[in-house]
C-alpha cells in the first residue's frame, strides 16, 4: 500500500470502526497537540486509553495512564503513535507481542517509519502515518468546515450531531475523493455541460 495518500473511505472506515485507541507519547501538558487530540478523540466516543511512561500511574482526563501497551489490560483496537519517527518500530515490534493484536497502527503529523509500516502490515495490522486521526475525524465529519477549512464535503443535508453541540458531528458524510453526492454530480454535469 503507497502510504503518500490514503482515500477518505480507507480513513473514515477506521475512525467508524476503532472503538479503544491507545496513545503512545500523550501529554499531561494541556498546551501540546497529544493532549488536544487525546481529549477531543475522547469527547467523539473512543475509548482512549493513555501510554507515557513519564505518566505511569497517573490519570490523564480520568484515565489510567500506562507505562507500556503491555501493561493495558483490555484489547487495543489501534495504537496511536506520538513519538518520533524513530520509535515507532520498538512500539510496533511491542503491539505485536500483545495476545490480541491491535488491528491499526496510526502514526501522526510528521512521523513516518517505513520499517514500522511493513512490519505492522506483514502482521495483518492497517497502518495510516504522518496523519492526525483528529484531524480527520474533523474533516471527515465536517467539523472542521467550521472554522473555515475546506473539508471537500459536498452536501445539503444537515450534518448528524454526535452528542451536544454543533461541533461534535459524525462521521457519515460523503466527501469529493470518498465518493458524490447527488448535488455535487449535478454541478459537476452542469459545469462540464456550460463549458
Amino acid at each position: 500500500m503507497s502510504h503518500d495518500d490514503y482515500s477518505d473511505s480507507y480513513i473514515r472506515g477506521i475512525l467508524n470502526t476503532m472503538k479503544t485507541i491507545a496513545m503512545v507519547g500523550v501529554s499531561a501538558n494541556t498546551s501540546r497537540p497529544s493532549y488536544f487530540a487525546f481529549k477531543y478523540l475522547g469527547e467523539r466516543g473512543y475509548r482512549m486509553i493513555p501510554v507515557n511512561p513519564g505518566l505511569a500511574g497517573q490519570e490523564l482526563l480520568g484515565r489510567k495512564v500506562y507505562a507500556r501497551l503491555s501493561d493495558i489490560p483490555e484489547r487495543i483496537d489501534m495504537v496511536d503513535i506520538f513519538r518520533a519517527s524513530k520509535f515507532a518500530v520498538p512500539i510496533v515490534e511491542e503491539a505485536l507481542t500483545l495476545d490480541l493484536h491491535p488491528q491499526v497502527i496510526w502514526m501522526q503529523l510528521t512521523v513516518r517509519n517505513d520499517e514500522a509500516a511493513t512490519l505492522a502490515e506483514a502482521a495483518g495490522l492497517k497502518v495510516v502515518m504522518n496523519r492526525c486521526p483528529k484531524i480527520e475525524y474533523g474533516r471527515l465529519s465536517s467539523e472542521i468546515g467550521w472554522i473555515g477549512v475546506n473539508s471537500r464535503t459536498i452536501t445539503s443535508k444537515k450534518a448528524q450531531l454526535l452528542g451536544r453541540g454543533v461541533q461534535r458531528m459524525a462521521l457519515n458524510r460523503t466527501t469529493m475523493s470518498g465518493g458524490t453526492t447527488d448535488a455535487a454530480a449535478r454541478a459537476q454535469k452542469a459545469e462540464i455541460d456550460g463549458s
